[in-house]
Protein backbone atom coordinates (compact mmCIF):
# COMPACT_ATOMS: atom_id res chain seq x y z
CA UNK A 1 0.00 0.00 0.00
CA UNK A 2 1.56 3.73 -0.58
CA UNK A 3 2.06 6.21 1.92
CA UNK A 4 -1.11 8.24 -0.07
CA UNK A 5 -3.61 5.41 0.48
CA UNK A 6 -2.36 5.37 4.50
CA UNK A 7 -3.28 9.01 4.79
CA UNK A 8 -6.36 8.09 3.03
CA UNK A 9 -7.26 5.97 5.50
CA UNK A 10 -6.74 8.36 8.44
CA UNK A 11 -8.35 11.54 9.77
CA UNK A 12 -6.67 13.66 11.61
CA UNK A 13 -8.29 17.19 13.77
CA UNK A 14 -6.37 20.51 15.20
CA UNK A 15 -7.36 21.82 18.29
CA UNK A 16 -6.49 24.93 19.04
CA UNK A 17 -7.08 26.50 22.64
CA UNK A 18 -7.02 29.75 24.52
CA UNK A 19 -7.23 31.29 27.62
CA UNK A 20 -8.43 34.06 28.90
CA UNK A 21 -7.95 36.03 31.96
CA UNK A 22 -10.32 37.31 34.72
CA UNK A 23 -8.18 36.17 38.03
CA UNK A 24 -5.72 33.99 36.82
CA UNK A 25 -6.52 31.16 34.44
CA UNK A 26 -4.39 29.79 31.62
CA UNK A 27 -4.45 27.00 29.19
CA UNK A 28 -1.86 24.46 29.63
CA UNK A 29 -1.47 23.79 25.41
CA UNK A 30 -1.76 26.11 22.41
CA UNK A 31 -2.42 23.62 20.31
CA UNK A 32 -3.15 19.86 19.70
CA UNK A 33 -3.08 17.00 17.01
CA UNK A 34 -5.25 14.43 17.33
CA UNK A 35 -6.05 10.91 15.57
CA UNK A 36 -9.85 10.36 14.67
CA UNK A 37 -11.61 7.92 17.14
CA UNK A 38 -8.44 8.87 19.90
CA UNK A 39 -9.41 10.75 23.16
CA UNK A 40 -8.05 13.82 23.57
CA UNK A 41 -7.60 15.90 27.21
CA UNK A 42 -7.49 20.09 27.40
CA UNK A 43 -5.93 21.46 30.31
CA UNK A 44 -6.15 24.59 31.92
CA UNK A 45 -4.35 26.11 35.33
CA UNK A 46 -6.05 28.73 37.38
CA UNK A 47 -5.92 30.82 40.55
CA UNK A 48 -7.57 33.28 42.47
CA UNK A 49 -10.89 32.98 43.99
CA UNK A 50 -12.58 31.39 41.92
CA UNK A 51 -16.61 30.45 41.20
CA UNK A 52 -17.26 28.15 38.76
CA UNK A 53 -14.82 27.06 35.58
CA UNK A 54 -16.30 27.10 31.67
CA UNK A 55 -15.26 25.75 28.78
CA UNK A 56 -16.21 27.24 25.11
CA UNK A 57 -16.09 25.94 21.44
CA UNK A 58 -15.12 28.11 18.38
CA UNK A 59 -15.62 26.74 15.09
CA UNK A 60 -13.87 29.27 11.91
CA UNK A 61 -17.01 32.01 11.15
CA UNK A 62 -18.63 30.89 14.41
CA UNK A 63 -19.33 32.64 17.82
CA UNK A 64 -18.14 30.98 20.97
CA UNK A 65 -20.36 28.25 22.29
CA UNK A 66 -20.66 27.19 25.70
CA UNK A 67 -20.09 23.63 26.39
CA UNK A 68 -19.78 23.24 30.15
CA UNK A 69 -18.81 24.62 33.50
CA UNK A 70 -17.91 23.34 36.95
CA UNK A 71 -18.80 24.67 40.29
CA UNK A 72 -15.68 24.97 42.14
CA UNK A 73 -17.14 24.24 45.36
CA UNK A 74 -19.56 21.48 44.66
CA UNK A 75 -17.99 20.49 41.46
CA UNK A 76 -21.76 20.22 40.38
CA UNK A 77 -21.04 20.22 36.22
CA UNK A 78 -23.52 22.03 33.76
CA UNK A 79 -23.17 21.12 30.28
CA UNK A 80 -24.75 22.37 27.09
CA UNK A 81 -27.32 19.34 26.57
CA UNK A 82 -25.84 17.27 23.15
CA UNK A 83 -22.32 17.03 24.59
CA UNK A 84 -21.72 13.01 25.69
CA UNK A 85 -18.43 13.17 24.09
CA UNK A 86 -16.91 15.74 26.55
CA UNK A 87 -16.28 15.19 30.39
CA UNK A 88 -14.76 17.70 32.85
CA UNK A 89 -12.43 17.10 35.65
CA UNK A 90 -11.36 18.90 38.32
CA UNK A 91 -8.65 19.24 40.85
CA UNK A 92 -8.78 21.71 43.19
CA UNK A 93 -4.89 20.77 44.80
CA UNK A 94 -3.27 21.44 41.61
CA UNK A 95 -5.92 24.13 40.53
CA UNK A 96 -6.42 22.71 37.31
CA UNK A 97 -9.70 21.69 35.14
CA UNK A 98 -9.33 19.62 32.26
CA UNK A 99 -11.73 18.90 29.36
CA UNK A 100 -11.78 15.81 28.12
CA UNK A 101 -12.81 14.76 24.58
CA UNK A 102 -13.44 10.93 23.78
CA UNK A 103 -13.34 9.69 20.66
CA UNK A 104 -12.37 12.74 18.99
CA UNK A 105 -14.32 13.46 15.76
CA UNK A 106 -13.37 15.71 12.66
CA UNK A 107 -16.59 17.79 13.91
CA UNK A 108 -14.25 18.73 16.87
CA UNK A 109 -11.87 20.73 14.84
CA UNK A 110 -12.26 23.88 16.84
CA UNK A 111 -10.89 26.76 19.46
CA UNK A 112 -11.34 25.86 22.55
CA UNK A 113 -11.34 28.34 25.27
CA UNK A 114 -11.54 28.06 29.32
CA UNK A 115 -12.77 31.04 31.20
CA UNK A 116 -13.33 31.69 34.99
CA UNK A 117 -15.92 33.73 36.86
CA UNK A 118 -14.97 34.63 40.14
CA UNK A 119 -16.35 34.52 43.17
CA UNK A 120 -16.44 38.78 43.21
CA UNK A 121 -17.79 39.57 39.90
CA UNK A 122 -21.67 40.85 39.61
CA UNK A 123 -23.75 39.76 36.79
CA UNK A 124 -25.84 43.07 35.82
Amino acid sequence: MSNAGDLNNHAALLLCFHGETADIIKQNQTSMLVSEGSNATLSCTYGGNVYSLHWYQQKPGSRPEFLLLVDETTQHITKAETLERLSVSLNKQSKTVDLEISSAAVSDSAFYYCALFDKYSSIA
